[in-house]
């Protein structure tokens, strides 16, 4: 039988995200492009790599015709995130993830970027200790007032929360300490009856960080998000303002875990990490 050629061939990069090393913090799938595919097709991708995000970019200018899916030199482009399941407004490591193979994989010049997304205008920074500086918009929190809600998610974690809350996205729930957040297993159906995109879930620093948290999403397609660069929209925010700084080293405590350098800086929150290069090859599709 003859085995049927594949229309196209694209770039694919898998890059840890918020890690310093292979097979810690947040694997991301990276897809360079030259111009949008088809929707359907992009989520077929990102389904088939099976990863919590894949990172689609195109420039923000067209580029010349060439055999190679590599981006022109711009300092602008146009960025998609899909999870298995659907298309999202926000992902900070697959952000993260993309402008590490902008700068460190297809020679993108400079020490800036933006991306322009269904957020609004992300710039990402290279910076001189080696990380990269996402600057995103705040998705401050507020006292969750629905008792639906609130029922949810004691239901989902078991307790009670010490404090519950809601950003732009999430459900936010706070816990007495690091080891309680460790501790949790949610109940997925629970988690998904909160609503929202996900459940975030929190606690002071054990002395090691200023905060840690775990982020849960069944509803989006992902049961536990391992280091998740958007909620720190939420978190950077609250933790600034109980703990009287800007300046916060966060922890996500999943089982691969990560490390997050934020500040809050009003309307934006800068989130810093580092990324490294885990494989690299090509879609036939």
């Amino acid at each position: 039988m003859e085995i049927p050629k594949s229309k196209m061939t694209l770039p694919l990069y898998w890059i840890d995200a918020f890690a310093d090393r292979a097979f810690t913090g947040n694997p991301a799938a990276v897809v360079p492009l030259t111009a949008w595919l088809d929707d359907g097709l992009l989520q077929k991708i990102a389904f088939e790599n099976g990863l919590a995000e894949t990172a689609f970019f195109v420039p923000a200018q067209p580029a010349a015709a060439s055999s190679s899916a590599a981006p022109a030199p711009a300092a602008r482009f146009h960025l998609r995130w899909f999870t298995p399941a659907i298309e999202v407004d926000l992902c900070g490591h697959a952000t993260l993830a993309a402008a590490h193979v902008l700068f460190h994989c297809l020679g993108q010049r400079g020490d800036a970027v933006t991306f322009d997304s269904r957020s609004g205008p992300l710039p990402v920074t290279r910076r001189a200790d080696g990380k990269l500086e996402l600057d995103f918009p705040a998705t401050p929190v507020a006292a969750e007032e629905d008792p639906g809600v609130a029922r949810a998610v004691a239901a989902a974690l078991g307790r009670p929360p010490v404090w519950l809350g809601r950003s732009k996205f999430d459900r936010f729930a706070v816990l007495v300490d690091a080891a309680a957040v460790r501790a949790v297993r949610p109940d997925p159906a629970h988690v998904a009856a909160a609503g929202g995109r996900g459940l975030i879930v929190t606690a002071p620093g054990d002395g090691t960080c200023d905060y840690v948290s775990r982020f849960f999403a069944p509803q989006s397609g992902i049961f536990e998000d391992p280091v998740t660069g958007s909620a720190q929209s939420a978190l950077a925010p609250y933790w600034s303002a109980r703990l009287g700084q800007t300046r916060l080293h966060a922890r996500q405590i999943s089982a691969r875990g990560g490390e997050l350098w934020c500040e809050a800086a009003g309307p934006r929150v800068k989130i810093a990490g580092y990324a490294t290069l885990y494989l690299r090859g090509e879609i036939f599709a």
